[in-house]
């Protein structure tokens, strides 16, 4: 069933539907007096005498086109609402994590990724949702979100069907553009990282921009150089109560991160936004009337 809650955004409706947002277009390409329902404009054209039929998609088949894509990537429904303007940062750091995801938006592909880390509730899927919107909606990329514990969940289940961990990875290392939160979530087992790495190294050695957002800090140990590298077996004790990005993930993911991303860390004291807007509509019952 659809949630009412909806906005608009330069012609498309994207509102709740289940567990994901959808968009969706008020006009039906059938009804588009331009392309007389055929989804295609023709014109001529002519160059050096010659005269030449030219076929170029409607668009309004374009934006429908964009609307099914942007709900195949399966962004958090209540994130629909989610834009760069309605996003109110608190401090600096996030203030430059707003004019980072914008930037990132309006310049893709001329640029690399970011990594947004900070305590819950801080703002970071919504600004990787508002990203992933502009691009899918507004230039056509291809896009996908997933939350990593939930993905290690679907490639088990994916196991007990006789799928491959591979398969499953596989349309998320194609997209143009992949978001991967809680990045550094789950018991740190080997077959977690093994599944990280083989969707980060996929996308990394193909040249696909990826976003992350963690709860991790992203600072280095400074014993980072003493203790040199860990294998896996090592890894996984050493990160077990870590709070580090560095050390949930390894020093292999975490170096391919540096080149793949810029890093913005929000303040530990910055504000849960979902408990300042509980606070907020609280309303006090004042004293017992005697």
């Amino acid at each position: 069933m659809s949630s009412a809650r909806a906005c608009e955004t330069s012609g498309y409706t994207v509102h709740r539907q289940g567990d994901f947002a959808v968009a969706t277009v008020a006009q039906r390409v059938q009804d588009c007096a331009d392309c007389a329902g055929t989804g295609l404009l023709r014109s001529t054209v002519t160059e050096n005498a010659r005269t030449y039929d030219v076929v170029q998609p409607c668009p309004r088949a374009k934006m429908i086109s964009r609307a099914a894509a942007f709900s195949e990537a399966h962004l958090p429904a209540v994130h629909a609402p989610a834009s760069f303007d309605n996003f109110r940062p608190s401090n600096t750091e996030q203030a430059r994590a707003v004019q980072r995801a914008r930037d990132f938006a309006l310049r893709f592909p001329q640029t690399r990724g970011y990594v947004l880390s900070g305590p819950v509730g801080t703002g970071k899927t919504h600004l990787m949702c508002a990203t992933l919107k502009h691009l899918s909606l507004e230039v056509g990329a291809r896009v996908a979100y997933v939350e990593i514990s939930l993905l290690y969940a679907q490639i088990r289940r994916g196991f007990q069907d006789g799928k491959s961990g591979g398969e499953i990875i596989q349309p998320l290392s194609q997209v143009d553009v992949l978001a991967i939160d809680e990045l550094g979530k789950g018991r740190g087992s080997a077959f977690e990282l093994d599944t990280l790495d083989e969707l980060i190294a996929r996308r990394y050695n193909a040249g696909r921009v990826t976003l992350f957002a963690t709860n991790y800090s992203l600072r280095s140990p400074e014993d980072r150089a003493q203790r040199g590298y860990l294998g896996t077996d090592a890894l996984v004790e050493s990160a077990k109560e870590s709070k580090l990005l560095c050390d949930r993930v390894g020093d292999r993911i975490y170096s391919r991160l540096c080149e793949m991303c810029e890093f913005v860390e929000f303040p530990g004291n910055t504000a849960d936004q979902r408990r300042a807007k509980n606070a907020a509509e609280r309303v006090p019952n004042g004293p017992p009337r005697r």
